[in-house]
């Protein structure tokens, strides 16, 4: 019998969550401020968590180890937010979205959570619109929508290049109401250290003043985990260089079980790496692959003469150009799902026909030449120019442009100081974010009872791929939506408990095994930075748990990642002291959970004998180079259990995933 009891309400699908919160336990108005509530958190999901149960009526404790939650990784954001409300007329439905998501995940997600994902996706917009976010309007002052990958309508609203942001100041301007009002109390520059656990229940965290260096300790009825993803594992990524897998990792180790690890999603449209000395990649948003078409040269002689200065792009024919995701997938082009794109770009520069002059020689192109004529000529037409001038269409098209997606052209030239209305951007695939995560139930609840994760901080609703735009979506579903009906059910047993002492020993233990820890850094003799390390073990990963895995390169991760462990603990310097601000112990902790987690990812990608979504096997790739899954065998979501320091004596517990509303068959985007 497994351990894993997902707690899927019964019934049809599209009535579940409906009837799931009409039978749920409820705590009374009158009673919620004798409930604490801990959130570890702030970004879209741990933002909009905090402020609605504060909204309710419970004291809620917030901590981020931002100097505000403004700076919470949610910020960087760009293309959009998906919901199903169908505006354009195109076919649109919740059915639509909850089936997208399934497909575009690759058959590894849970039923009944994608739908209530899909059924509350439209509330979302609303709920926003009411807090002010400028989405994105047509002429008319309709809210506009743009495409995704892995879908063939419009379902994303957006704000600009910078929905992130929009979408976050709206959910702080939610949280400094209720910090106006005593209703949360909030802890910037804290991170959280351990998780306490008394009498088998989440009741508090150890965390650390990162500004002081004070080890404080918090209690609460509920600890909420909403700390993102953890994909700078492999240092380079998208993700903000402080985004780390700490707080999820402490709970794993506590007995929350991890599941899926190993599926990892490679962005197709960052800026190509420029040096070994580079420590952040940036992100371009999937919005543009509406308007911009991605290619390489036809013929491997012109990709050599640009890589050597020779050759503009610009001069390259039309006819002499491979527009390689439109040729091998027609019915969605270059608005294919993440994945299938990202395999595709290596495919190409693996055969020889990268662009960029970097130690890998790997880039492609995104132009948007053929948009901004195609837009101009419409713009003309528009204007009543009869007979315009090539000058006129460019720059109509390009106005066209910069109204749409204007500041991640201005984030392009200043980073790469090309300009990409006349220059195709240069792009290739990089670490972006991570499907895998806390393992939760329908109800969002770890195999902790008292401790829940959301946003992409757990596993739940995206499978072996996140389709693009969806990660605003989960975030907010999960905090305005779901986690404050959900955890009342586990609150309400909690009304006469009183608040939770932070003299018990199971505190005293927690805070004397953080104490040892920070001393053992600042007292280790070691000569190597923690970067040092945290490189290494990125250099691992990418080459053989990235993109392309096979069972030899695992296997060697596997023994490699616990050398670079060993090496960790023996070798590393951590300058400066416990008092005060000391950025480098910071990163030590993280760095050491990283190093674990890494270790995880190998292990859950050897044992997955098939290829799906992020997780590609090389030994399991159709004669067409795509994901060949293995529907007999492992169709189940694979949730880790630790056991010891030695990640490999972990369990690994399964949970079978049934699909009855849906076809299971062959990815197919052609």
């Amino acid at each position: 019998m497994s351990k894993l009891d997902s707690k899927i309400p019964a019934g049809p699908l599209k009535d579940k969550w409906k009837h799931h919160k009409d039978h749920m336990n409820l705590v009374a108005p009158n009673n919620r401020d004798k409930i604490d509530i801990i959130v570890v958190g702030t970004g879209l999901a741990g933002g909009s968590a905090a402020a609605t149960l504060a909204e309710q009526g419970y004291n809620v404790k917030a901590f981020c180890y931002q100097d505000s939650p403004r700076r919470a990784h949610s910020i960087a954001a760009q293309g959009g937010i998906n919901a199903a409300k169908n505006y354009q007329g195109d076919g649109d439905s919740t059915y639509r979205l909850f089936y997208d998501t399934i497909k575009g995940g690759d058959y590894r997600a849970r039923e009944a959570n994608v739908y209530r994902l899909a059924e509350v996706s439209a509330n979302i917009i609303d709920q926003c619109v009411s807090q002010g976010v400028p989405f994105g309007r047509d002429y008319g002052g309709q809210l506009d929508n743009r495409s995704f990958g892995g879908v063939q309508v419009k379902r994303t609203f957006y704000a600009k290049g910078q929905t992130g942001q929009q979408l976050l100041l709206g959910a702080y301007s939610s949280m400094s109401r209720q910090i106006g009002k005593g209703r949360i109390k909030m802890y910037n520059r804290h991170e959280m250290m351990e998780l306490v656990i008394v009498d088998g229940k989440a009741r508090g965290i150890i965390a650390r003043n990162l500004v002081t260096g004070e080890i404080e300790r918090h209690s609460a009825h509920a600890v909420v985990i909403a700390s993102g993803g953890y994909g700078n594992v492999y240092f380079l990524s998208t993700n903000a260089m402080g985004s780390n897998v700490s707080a999820a990792w402490k709970i794993h180790k506590k007995g929350a079980y991890f599941a899926n690890p190993c599926y990892v999603q490679i962005h197709p449209t960052c800026i190509p790496v420029h040096g070994t000395q580079q420590s952040k990649l940036t992100l371009m948003s999937e919005s543009l692959r509406n308007s911009g078409r991605i290619w390489v040269p036809k013929k491997i002689e012109d990709s050599v003469a640009i890589r050597e200065g020779k050759l503009r792009p610009e001069n390259i024919k039309e006819e002499d150009r491979d527009y390689y995701l439109e040729r091998r997938y027609p019915a969605f082009g270059n608005l294919v799902p993440r994945d299938v794109a990202s395999r595709a770009g290596k495919e190409r520069c693996d055969a020889g026909f990268g662009i960029e002059n970097n130690d890998t020689k790997e880039g492609v192109y995104l132009d948007f030449s053929t948009e901004i004529i195609k837009k101009g000529k419409e713009a003309a037409i528009e204007k009543h120019i009869h007979n315009p001038t090539d000058q006129q269409i460019y720059d109509l098209g390009k106005a066209w442009i910069e109204e749409k997606y204007g500041n991640l052209f201005v984030m392009y030239e200043k980073i790469t100081a090309d300009d990409p209305y006349k220059t195709p951007m240069k792009i290739y695939p990089a670490v972006h974010y991570t499907m895998g995560g806390v393992w939760v139930d329908y109800n969002l609840q770890s195999t902790i009872p008292g401790c829940f994760v959301i946003g992409e901080a757990n596993f739940s609703d995206h499978g072996a791929n996140r389709l693009g735009a969806s990660a605003l979506m989960q975030g907010l579903a999960d905090g305005y939506f779901v986690l404050p009906y959900t955890i009342a059910d586990y609150l309400s047993a909690d009304i006469r408990t009183g608040a939770i002492p932070t003299t018990s020993g199971e505190f005293d233990q927690a805070e004397k095994d953080i104490k040892d820890k920070v001393n053992f850094f600042l007292n280790n003799k070691g000569t190597h930075s923690v970067d040092y390390f945290h490189k290494k073990l990125g250099h691992i990963m990418w080459n053989k748990v990235g993109m392309g895995r096979t069972p030899e390169g695992l296997k060697e991760a596997i023994a490699e990642i616990a050398q670079v462990k060993k090496d960790f603990w023996s070798d590393v310097k951590v300058p400066g002291d416990a008092e005060g601000m000391n950025t480098e112990l910071e990163k030590a902790f993280r760095v050491a959970d990283f190093i674990e987690l890494g270790q995880l990812m190998a292990i859950d990608a050897l044992h997955r004998n098939e290829s799906c979504g992020g997780h590609f096997r090389e030994d399991h790739a159709t004669p067409e180079g795509e994901a060949e899954r293995d529907d007999v065998n492992f169709k189940y979501v694979g949730a880790w259990e630790y056991q010891t320091d030695d990640i490999t004596t972990e369990v690994l517990h399964k949970e079978d995933l049934i699909y009855e509303n849906i076809e299971v068959k062959a990815r197919s985007y052609k």
